[in-house]
């Protein structure tokens, strides 16, 4: 397998990994606050960074990666999870889709911005006819509001900004330093974001709400950027991001699975066109 098939393949991975998250943020936050599921996940990753940046003996960034690498935080490690948890207190679950599916747009465009890649004209048509079917489908779902909309443009400005510069940092570093260092350098911020809305009666909460705690902490916020940032590097920015147009569907999959909700046949219908879209949109990036 080539690199180019190789940054693909490690993109699925990915957003595999990152579907699960909203199945298992539903299991978390049945008795743990969404404030304590976003800072305790950041918290728990930065160990898990922490150990393999000194087991593997990695050279601390250069000083010139600071920012780069306070902007992947502020993106994908804070703003991220934080607006997304804000956001579901005015939204539904099911209408807060869409803008997942805006998520590829939003990494493609910071790409061009940040990381110097120009795709092609048709590019732009597949990823945009993609993402326009994500958001018909969501759409379809009802539940949406002014205040969680915008929240949720907000939360996916900042996630794309995120991958897009960690993306072109992992070129660099590699991907899964730059997710570690990323975490080591916001974790003063969420140590003290856990430390304050820690549950006052940990026995109280469920086996079931750990579980997907622990989901989004090890899986989530760690080892799938691992994946997805090596990805982009080799496979390019703006095509492999064109992958988080499944995540939606997938996520959807999951949900139906392991929490039982209904699987409409008008998702499988949209997965179909999705899939074509990704596929047209890898040609042309």
């Amino acid at each position: 397998m080539g690199k180019f098939g190789s940054g693909w393949v490690n993109g699925l991975l990915g957003v595999i990994i990152f579907s699960g998250s909203l199945p298992a943020t539903r299991l978390a936050v049945a008795d743990l606050t969404p404030l304590f599921v976003t800072g305790g996940r950041a918290v728990i990753a930065a160990m898990l960074a922490a150990m393999f940046l000194v087991a593997l003996r990695q050279a601390k960034p250069r000083r010139k990666d600071i920012l780069p690498l306070a902007i992947v935080a502020i993106g994908v490690v804070i703003g991220f999870p934080l607006l997304t948890g804000l956001a579901l207190r005015h939204v539904t679950a099911a209408h807060s889709v869409v803008f997942i599916g805006l998520l590829p747009l939003s990494t493609a465009a910071f790409a061009v911005l940040r990381g110097g890649e120009r795709p092609r004209p048709a590019f732009w048509a597949f990823s945009g006819f993609g993402a326009a079917t994500v958001a018909g489908f969501a759409l379809g779902q009802g539940g949406g509001s002014l205040t969680g909309d915008l929240l949720m443009i907000a939360a996916i400005l900042l996630c794309g900004l995120g991958y897009a510069e960690g993306a072109t940092l992992s070129r660099r570093l590699g991907g899964w330093q730059v997710i570690s260092w990323a975490l080591l350098l916001a974790l003063p911020i969420m140590a003290v974001f856990a430390v304050a809305t820690m549950p006052t009666d940990v026995m109280a909460v469920g086996w079931r709400a750990w579980a997907g705690f622990a989901y989004v902490s090890i899986f989530s916020m760690m080892l799938g950027f691992v994946f997805w940032y090596r990805g982009l590097a080799l496979g390019g920015i703006a095509g492999v991001g064109q992958l988080q147009l499944l995540q939606p569907f997938l996520g959807l999959l999951l949900a139906g699975l392991v929490l039982g909700e209904p699987v409409a046949w008008t998702m499988i219908a949209s997965t179909m066109v999705v899939i074509l879209c990704v596929v047209g949109a890898k040609r042309f990036a």
